[in-house]
C-alpha cells in the first residue's frame, strides 16, 4: 500500500520520536491551515505538538515564516542551524534574504546570501548584485546586464530589482531609456505598478500622467497636441501602447496621423510593433504585416513582437519574413527550439536545392566511368543556407518535443523510442530511496500538501546541490516517484535529463487496461488519450484545475454533466469525477465527439479540448496551412503550449504501444476553414 510504504520509509531516513506519524498528520493539515489563514497564535501553540514528525520542518517554518518581519535575527539562525540542509532552512533564507534588502540591512545580506543554495529568486539575486555594487563602488557590464534581464524579466515591480536599476541609473551605469522600456513593457502587460516604479527612477513628475493614460488613452492622445521633451513623447508612447490593447484600429490611426512624427524613430517602430503583435494575435495576419512593415528596424523590436511578427508571416507563406524576423530576436530567443525550427524551414524555402533529408542521407555509390575506371558519386552537394538549415534541424532533432520531432523529419526520419538507459544500480536506487527531502515530498503529497511536496521534491532533485542532481540520480529519483505512483514527480523528473532519455519513465501508462479498452470501445487512438491525460493532469486521480476541471482527464463539472447524458449515464453526479473509470470514460466521450466535430482533426480536437470548440471553430477560418504552423498562431499561449504538446505526447505514445516509428506531420495534417459540404458543427458541444 502506498502510505505504509512511504511511511516505512520515512521511518528510516527522518529521526523519529514516540509519536505515531499518522496520528500527527491531521495536525499537520491543520497547521497548514492556520498559515494559509495567517492564524499566528494557532501556529505557536500547535507546533509543539508536531516536534518528532517527518514533516515538523514544514510545520516549523510555517511557524516562523509568519511572523518573520518581527522575529529576533537569533531566532532565525537557530532555525537555519536546526533545519541545516534541508528545503525548509533554504526557503527561510530565501524569505529572510527578501526582509533584510527591504530593510537595507546589506551588511546582514552579504553575510547570509553566500549560504543560500537554490539561488532561483531574481528579486533575491538584484539584491545581491546591487550590494555587490554598493560594496566595490563600480558595476560591470556583466553585472548591468544581469541586473537589466532579471528587473525586465518580472512580471510585476519588486523592490529588489527596481531599487537596483535605480542605484545603477543615478551612476550612469544603466540608461535611463532602460526604465522607459520597462514602463513600455509593464504598460503591454496591464502591469500599473510596474509602470509606475519604472517611471518614478527617471521622471517623478510625469506621475500624474500615468493615470490619466490608465483612466483613458484615447481621451488623453485626444487631448494633447505637443511631444517635444523626452518624457512627454515617452508618455504618449506608453498612451498608444495602452490603447492598442483595446482598440488597435485607433491606436494605428493616431500614430500614423497625429503623434507619429513627433516621437523618435525607436519609440515609434516600438508602437508599430505593440500593434502589429495585437493584430497578429487576432489573427489579422495580413494587417499584422502591414503594420510591422510601418517598424522600420526590427532590432528595434522586442522578442515577443518579433515572435508574432513570425507567426503572421507563417500564415501568409511569407518566408521572407519569418527568416528576417528571426535573425532580429536576441541571441537567447534565437536559440529556442520553435525558432530554430522555423528559421531553418525558411532557410529552405528561400533557397533552392536538393532535399536536405536526401543530401544527409546519400551514400557515394562506385559507378562505372567512361574510361573504365569506377567513379563515386557524390552527395548532393547543398547551397550554404541549406546547410547551415540542415545544421539547426540537427542541433534540436529528437524525440523530446513538438519541434524537436518536427526536425526529425524534416531531417527524413521518423520517432522512434529511444535506447534504454542502462538498468538503475540497486545502490543508485537505495539513494533516492534513501533522500530524506525526496521522502518528505511524498509524504506531503501523500497526506494532501500537494504544492508543498512538489516544491520540496523539486528542490531535491534540481536545487540541493550546484547543478542538481546527475542523469543518474534523476532516473533513480523519478524511479522512486514511479514505483509509489506518483506520476507527475515521475514524469517531471526523469523530463529533466539531458543525455539520456528513458521514455517508459516520461511517457508512462498507468490504468492501461481501462483506457485501451474505453478507446476502442469508441475507435479513440489510445495514444492520443494517453497525450491528453498527460498534459491535462499528469495522471493525478484528485488534480483540480483553477477554473473548476477535475479528475484524470481535467472534465468541467458543466461538460461533464452534458457528456453523461449524452452517453446514457444518467445517475451520474459531479462527486464521480474523481472516479478514475468514470472520469475516463466522460473524458474519452467528449473528446470523440469533438474530434468527429472536427472531422477526426487532432490538433483543432485538442485545442476544443483545453480551450472550448467555439474559438478553434473561429481560429481555423483563413488559409488551409499547415497544422504547425496554425498551432503556433493559436492566439491563447496555454491553449498553443496545450496543442503542441499533446501532439508530441501522443505520437511518443504511439511508439511505445506500437514499437513501430511514427510521424508526427501525419497527425498534424492541414488546418483551414469547415469543408461547405461537412456537416453543420455541433452547436450543443460545450
Amino acid at each position: 500500500m502506498l502510505t505504509r510504504a512511504i511511511l516505512t520509509l520515512i521511518v528510516l531516513v527522518v529521526p523519529m520520536h514516540s509519536q505515531a506519524q499518522n496520528r500527527g498528520d491531521d495536525l499537520i493539515l491543520e497547521m497548514n491551515q492556520a498559515y494559509r489563514q495567517a492564524d499566528r497564535k494557532k501556529l505557536a501553540s500547535l507546533l509543539p505538538q508536531a516536534r518528532g514528525h517527518a514533516l515538523e520542518p514544514w510545520a516549523a517554518y510555517w511557524e516562523l515564516r509568519a511572523r518573520l518581519d518581527s522575529a529576533p535575527a537569533q531566532e532565525i539562525q537557530d532555525f537555519l542551524t536546526r533545519y541545516a540542509g534541508t528545503y525548509q532552512e533554504d526557503r527561510l533564507r530565501n524569505d529572510w534574504l527578501l526582509v533584510l534588502g527591504q530593510r537595507r540591512d546589506w551588511a546582514t545580506f552579504a553575510a547570509e546570501y553566500p549560504r543560500f543554495r537554490m539561488n532561483d529568486d531574481k528579486e533575491v539575486r538584484c539584491y545581491a548584485l546591487l550590494v555587490e555594487s554598493l560594496t566595490s563602488g563600480q558595476a560591470t557590464e556583466a553585472l548591468v546586464d544581469e541586473v537589466r534581464r532579471n528587473w525586465m524579466g518580472q512580471r510585476e515591480a519588486d523592490d529588489g530589482c527596481s531599487t537596483a536599476a535605480g542605484r545603477l541609473i543615478e551612476m550612469k551605469k544603466m540608461p535611463a531609456d532602460d526604465a522607459w522600456r520597462r514602463a513600455r513593457l509593464g504598460m503591454e502587460a496591464n502591469r500599473p505598478r510596474a509602470v509606475s516604479r519604472a517611471i518614478e527612477l527617471v521622471s517623478p513628475e510625469s506621475m500624474g500622467l500615468v493615470a490619466e493614460i490608465n483612466t483613458s488613452p484615447s481621451k488623453f492622445l485626444t487631448a494633447k497636441v505637443l511631444a517635444i521633451r523626452k518624457a512627454r513623447k515617452e508618455m504618449i508612447t506608453l498612451a498608444l501602447i495602452k490603447l492598442a490593447t483595446t482598440d488597435l484600429e485607433q491606436a494605428a490611426f493616431l500614430l500614423e496621423n497625429k503623434w507619429g512624427t513627433q516621437l523618435s524613430a525607436e519609440e515609434r517602430n516600438w508602437v508599430w510593433g505593440v500593434i502589429g503583435k495585437q493584430a497578429a494575435g487576432k489573427l489579422q495576419s495580413a494587417e499584422a504585416l502591414t503594420h510591422y512593415a510601418k517598424a522600420g528596424k526590427d532590432t528595434d523590436l522586442t522578442d515577443d513582437m518579433l515572435g508574432w511578427k513570425v507567426r503572421a508571416a507563417l500564415r501568409m507563406g511569407q518566408w521572407k519574413e519569418v527568416l528576417a524576423a528571426v535573425q532580429a530576436m536576441s541571441t537567447e530567443a534565437r536559440q529556442d527550439a520553435t525558432w530554430v525550427y522555423w528559421k531553418a524551414r525558411a532557410q529552405l524555402a528561400t533557397t533552392p536545392g536538393p532535399a536536405i533529408a536526401t543530401a544527409s542521407m546519400a551514400v557515394p555509390a562506385p559507378q562505372p566511368a567512361a574510361s573504365g575506371a569506377v567513379a563515386v558519386v557524390a552527395a548532393p552537394a547543398l547551397p550554404p543556407a541549406r546547410l547551415e538549415a540542415q545544421a539547426a534541424l540537427q542541433s534540436i532533432a529528437s524525440p523530446r518535443g513538438f519541434y524537436e520531432q518536427l526536425a526529425l523529419e524534416e531531417l527524413g526520419q521518423r520517432i522512434t523510442v529511444p535506447t534504454r538507459p542502462a538498468a538503475l544500480t540497486a545502490e543508485e536506487k537505495a539513494a533516492a530511496r534513501m533522500n530524506p527531502g525526496l521522502n518528505r515530498a511524498l509524504y506531503a503529497i501523500l497526506i494532501g500538501l500537494r504544492p508543498e511536496g512538489t516544491r520540496e521534491w523539486n528542490y531535491s532533485t534540481n536545487l540541493h546541490t550546484r547543478g542538481g542532481m546527475n542523469d543518474r540520480e534523476l532516473l533513480a529519483a523519478a524511479d522512486f516517484a514511479c514505483q509509489r505512483e506518483v506520476w507527475d514527480r515521475c514524469i517531471n523528473t526523469s523530463e529533466r535529463t539531458r543525455a539520456v532519455i528513458d521514455a517508459e519513465q516520461r511517457f508512462p501508462m498507468p490504468f492501461r487496461d481501462a483506457v485501451i479498452k474505453r478507446s476502442a470501445e469508441i475507435r479513440l487512438d489510445p495514444a492520443y488519450v494517453y497525450g491528453l491525460i498527460r498534459q491535462e493532469s499528469r495522471f493525478i486521480m484528485d488534480a483540480r484545475s483553477h477554473v473548476g476541471a477535475s479528475g484524470l482527464m481535467q472534465v468541467m463539472p458543466a461538460t461533464a454533466r452534458w457528456t453523461a447524458k449524452k452517453i446514457g449515464m444518467n445517475s451520474f453526479t459531479i462527486d464521480q469525477l474523481n472516479d478514475q473509470s468514470t472520469n475516463i470514460a466522460i473524458g474519452t466521450a467528449y473528446l470523440k465527439l469533438a474530434l468527429d466535430d472536427f472531422a477526426g482533426s487532432m490538433p483543432l480536437a485538442a485545442a476544443a479540448y483545453n480551450a472550448g470548440p467555439g474559438r478553434p471553430r473561429a481560429w481555423r477560418n483563413g488559409p488551409v496551412i499547415e497544422a504547425a504552423i496554425w498551432a503556433e498562431n493559436v492566439p491563447f499561449s496555454e491553449t498553443r503550449d496545450y496543442v503542441k504538446k499533446v501532439l508530441s505526447n501522443t505520437t511518443n505514445y504511439a511508439a511505445l504501444l506500437t514499437g513501430q516509428p511514427q510521424s508526427l506531420k501525419a497527425r498534424l495534417g492541414t488546418v483551414g476553414p469547415r469543408d461547405a459540404a461537412a456537416p453543420e458543427p455541433n452547436k450543443d458541444l460545450p
